[in-house]
């Protein structure tokens, strides 16, 4: 609705207001809202949680100082995987918004979880894409733990369940290989750090050849440390193979999709890098017993070759004879063989010697010679024949030329007269009129005249 309002009756300037309706107000501050702001996290109190026959829900997020209405439609609120009640603190996506016909600000809920562990395993998804869109988790960068290492480092708690249960393992399955134990705190505001300097520190000094990352079962926020990213590049950068065993079976840390290699648990992680010390014996056993039917087997059939090589000996004296006897028949055969080859090829020299003779260049060199100076005489008289005829032609041209120039009419005492401004030739009077200027060309020169009178 636009009003001309006249101020008084000497203003003639007319004022135009635009009048918002209610509707339109409450429009244009929805859409300002929703375009301003992105979509965004929001941690609070449920209050006034409300549940109609629709499905959709509506409550208010509050903390200490404030509060916000919410809804969530059912499309939503269905995939939840908890019932949310009053009194319970969340943590929820959510966009803003305003309701029209109340001119009420809310926000529309996307998603919901509960706050504290959800709000870790949030950033735990979070890291986790991130990291793994740079390719930390690449199955290509990860090393291969060694069969055999000379070295084992645990790096872990001194104090805590987990190093016992590895160095029982390790002393159970294989004791001769040593072991350095790298303490560190698995918990605490900077276990995170000092965990990814023992690491650089072990890639560093390169005294192990396998590395243990563990500790004990707990909470995620116990596991906390081994979801920083601080740890998580140390592990990358390590140049030393790791074997991740951290919490139990069903607990999974940054740290264990970095590592080389993860373990279920400690103990599972103290198993993977190191040998079985009752099943190498056994093996020992099986390769020695496979060895010595190998060589029992071997000497039975080196016996057996001797002993036939024995019965085909013959005495030297005779195989030198036989040697000898072969040695004169190959030398009588090569006598043979040579001189039927220089036989046949002097026959095949001869004929090459008598081909030659009969094809000496000098004949067709002779003969060349006169072919080449009976072609230079014709193309001579063939040139000046053709020079002849192009001179007689050029005179023919010329003079028919000379004919039909009009140069030549200009000599006999004709003119071209042109008008001086646009150059067109004039051929009636009727194309001139009083005071124009013309040219005239003559067969020598031009003149340049202005018309003073014009008859037909």
């Amino acid at each position: 609705m636009r009003i001309h309002d006249h101020a008084n009756a000497d203003n003639t300037n007319v004022i135009e207001r635009d009048i918002y309706t209610v509707s339109r107000l409450n429009r244009e501050a929805r859409n300002l809202l929703e375009g301003s702001f992105p979509l965004l996290w929001l941690e609070g109190e449920i209050s006034n949680l409300a549940r109609p026959a629709s499905g959709h829900w509506y409550l208010s997020l509050k903390d200490k100082t404030a509060s916000v209405r919410c809804a969530m439609f059912r499309n939503r609120n269905r995939l939840l995987r908890f019932q949310p009640e009053n009194g319970v603190q969340v943590l929820v996506r959510a966009r803003i918004s305003l309701y029209e016909a109340r001119g009420e600000f809310q926000i529309i809920i996307e998603h919901m979880e509960e706050a504290g562990d959800g709000a870790l395993q949030r950033a735990f998804e979070e890291l986790k894409q991130r990291l793994n869109q740079e390719g930390l988790f690449d199955p290509a960068h990860k090393q291969p733990l060694p069969a055999m290492p000379q070295h084992i480092g645990v790096i872990t708690s001194p104090t805590g369940a987990a190093v016992h249960d590895i160095l029982t393992t390790l002393q159970r399955r294989f004791p001769a290989i040593p072991i350095l134990i790298y303490p560190v705190a698995v918990q605490g505001e900077n276990a995170a750090e000092e965990i990814a300097a023992r690491i650089r520190l072990a890639s560093q000094r390169r005294d192990c050849d396998v590395l243990i990352l563990a500790r004990g079962g707990g909470s995620m926020e116990d596991l906390r440390a081994f979801n920083e990213e601080v740890v998580a590049r140390a592990i990358y950068d390590c140049r030393i193979p790791i074997v991740s065993g951290i919490g139990h079976e069903i607990d999974f840390t940054i740290a264990d999709f970095v590592a080389d290699q993860r373990a279920p648990t400690p103990t599972a992680a103290a198993e993977l890098v190191s040998p079985d010390q009752q099943s190498l014996l056994k093996q020992v056993r099986q390769l020695f017993s496979r060895l010595a039917s190998s060589v029992a087997a071997g000497l039975q059939a080196r016996s057996q070759q001797l002993h036939n090589l024995q019965k085909r000996l013959r005495h030297p004296g005779r195989r030198l004879q036989d040697i000898a006897q072969r040695l004169d028949d190959l030398e009588l055969r090569m006598q043979q063989i040579m001189k039927h080859r220089l036989q046949h090829r002097q026959h095949a020299l001869n004929m090459l010697a008598e081909k030659l003779q009969h094809h000496q260049p000098g004949h067709d060199i002779e003969h060349k010679h006169l072919q080449l100076t009976e072609i230079t005489r014709r193309l001579r008289q063939a040139m000046r024949h053709r020079l002849e005829q192009s001179r007689q032609q050029l005179q023919y041209l010329t003079h028919n030329l000379d004919t039909v120039s009009p140069l030549s009419t200009l000599s006999r005492g004709y003119t071209i007269t042109t008008a001086l401004e646009d150059r067109h030739i004039i051929r009636s009077s009727h194309e001139l009129k009083p005071g124009q200027q013309i040219k005239t060309r003559l067969a020598k020169g031009h003149i340049i005249s202005t018309i003073e009178k014009l008859e037909s």
